[in-house]
């Protein structure tokens, strides 16, 4: 890659950084909704295992699902295997609340990107899933 390339990407990236983080009036917050889709994804788990999977400290996410239980949006149940471990569900309103967040996100992507061709949606899609997958 040359120096060209990468002072326009460095560039993009930091003013799409800015744009994304000036967000306000969120129904959850990005890392809500990281943890969230997560579980929902993939079922009940525990702060190790999301802590693992997003490269994050275990107090850090364990802060965040406090966060999410205070506003009743994920449960806490107890591990049997292990009395001093849980794991977490998704609620119901969690569950609400994250289809709503999903629906703006989806909404707002759609309207930034009205313009462009179905093959320029995927080559981004492609791209950006590429560009995740390299942090792992």
């Amino acid at each position: 890659m040359n120096n060209h390339n990468l002072d326009k990407i460095e560039l993009e990236l930091a003013i799409l950084y800015r744009r994304i983080t000036n967000r306000k009036h969120e129904v959850l917050d990005r890392s809500a909704y990281i943890l969230i889709h997560q579980i929902m994804a993939h079922g009940k788990a525990g702060v190790k295992t999301l802590a693992d999977e997003f490269h994050l400290d275990i107090s850090t996410v364990s802060r965040q699902v406090s966060s999410l239980e205070e506003k009743g949006y994920v449960l806490r149940t107890p591990d049997p295997s292990d009395g001093r471990a849980y794991f977490l569900e998704v609620t119901e309103l969690g569950q609400q609340k994250f289809q709503e967040a999903r629906t703006a996100r989806q909404e707002r992507i759609g309207n930034l990107l009205k313009d462009w061709s179905n093959e320029e949606a995927e080559q981004f899609g492609a791209l950006l899933q590429k560009l995740n997958r390299t942090f792992n």
